[in-house]
């Protein structure tokens, strides 16, 4: 049954169509840039000077920032990142976003598609403090689309 409750961000998974995949390139800790916005132009109306019509143009994504801690797995991720980084060859994968409820059954689900590595970083090493290394990978994509659910 469907609830009108608020959902929280907390619980996910992303899941590339890419090969080979292994169980890390499914975790991270958080997902940033589902984000869509429109273009416009303007128009000043003649005779008119209080104000101007904007008119839609095309819509544009922001680019998609994934973070997760950094392991000593493969990563096939990883793989597509350095590949396209070092070597320049890019193959544009397609991914699924999902909020999951307590039980792991997605709720809410994203299909990204086209996205290909923009940037691949990690986060500072310091001697002087004992803080996790985050890998961030930054992709650039074509478009996403809300995929309905059914509810149960």
């Amino acid at each position: 049954m469907a609830s009108s409750d608020p959902i929280t961000g907390f619980h996910f998974s992303v899941v590339f169509e890419l090969l080979p995949q292994f169980s890390i390139d499914t975790k991270f800790q958080s997902v940033n840039g589902l984000k869509v916005t429109m273009e416009t132009e303007a128009y000043a109306e003649g005779g008119q000077n209080k104000f101007k019509h904007n008119f839609p143009i095309r819509s544009g994504y922001q680019d998609l920032v994934l973070k997760r801690g950094l392991t000593s797995e493969m990563s096939g991720l990883a793989m597509w990142c350095t590949q396209a980084m070092e070597d320049f060859v890019f193959y544009p994968a397609n991914l699924i976003v999902s909020l999951l409820n307590e039980k792991g059954v997605p709720i809410k689900v994203w299909y990204v598609s086209h996205a290909i590595p923009l940037s691949y970083e990690f986060s500072e090493f310091n001697a002087e403090e004992n803080k996790i290394v985050i890998e961030t990978i930054t992709l650039k994509y074509n478009f996403y689309k809300e995929i309905p659910v059914p509810n149960f």
